[in-house]
């Protein structure tokens, strides 16, 4: 999914990335705004990932809410 598309539909996963990722607040997931370089940087931060680890985790998470 192209950026555009993913912060179009951000509203929509918001939820989604919530329930994934619980220890993000509202105000994390509101500034990321479907993006994804933010999102696995607070994801790497909250959750002790490497760098790498956050953004597999974070781009498969993506590619998994396509539709």
């Amino acid at each position: 999914m192209n950026k555009d598309t993913m912060a179009g539909k951000w509203e929509q996963l918001k939820g989604k990335a919530k329930e994934k990722w619980g220890d993000l607040t509202d105000d994390e997931l509101l500034e990321a705004k479907g993006n994804a370089q933010y999102l696995a940087g607070k994801v790497q931060e909250k959750y002790g990932k490497t760098k790498e680890e956050a953004e597999k985790e974070v781009n498969d998470w993506f590619d998994s809410n396509k539709d």
